[in-house]
């Protein structure tokens, strides 16, 4: 099997990161963002995905969550998208659906190379443990705008913890079933030959 896997640090005047990914890992999970939710949600991502993480940031929480959030999105997409590499045999496409007690969340994926992210919802309380709730739409924004996904997402419910937990959970499944690698494929899966 080709070895999968990306380490990245990013540097800037708001956050210090550090990121290790292994596609095809056993969902371990060593994270510290100083946010705790967050830290739960990167947590549930690589447990649901299987892939083992590691993330380090040091960011500018006297400020606000935003530039913690964001930058880590921008750099465990980036750490996606070389780990992939040319996307040879994997299947490409996945939708998941996942709910959490009373919310439920849909991932639709396409490892694409074309980044786009559409969203459909609202969170229903402004913040849960100190990870304001937009940031988990942006979350996916950058995330997908840094891997090359076209991601499209949507959740309904009442507690907005649950609403982003089941977003991060379809989000781990989807992305689990598209970077899987298809025995009976050798090539990029494309008719352009390339992604």
């Amino acid at each position: 099997m080709t070895d999968r896997t990306a380490a990245v640090a990013r540097e800037t005047a708001e956050t210090d990161i550090e990121v290790t990914l292994d596609v095809d890992g056993d969902g371990d999970a060593t994270v510290d963002t100083g946010v705790g939710f967050f830290d739960h949600m990167l947590d549930s991502l690589a447990t649901h995905a299987l892939l083992d993480l590691t993330v380090s940031c040091d960011g500018d929480l006297e400020i606000d969550d935003h530039h913690t959030v964001e930058d880590v999105a921008i750099t465990l997409g980036t750490a996606l998208a070389e780990a992939l590499g040319e996307k040879r045999g994997i299947r490409r496409f996945a939708d998941r659906t996942v709910p959490m007690d009373e919310a439920c969340a849909t991932v639709v994926l396409d490892v694409s190379g074309r980044p786009y992210f559409a969203f459909e919802g609202e969170f229903s309380q402004e913040a849960v443990g100190g990870m304001t709730s937009h940031m988990a739409r942006h979350f996916l924004r950058s995330l997908a705008t840094n891997a090359g996904l076209t991601l499209q997402a949507s959740v309904s419910g009442e507690n907005a913890h649950h609403e982003i937990e089941a977003l991060f959970k379809a989000l781990a499944r989807a992305l689990d079933d598209a970077t899987r690698l298809d025995e009976r494929r050798a090539e990029t899966p494309s008719t352009k030959g390339d992604l």
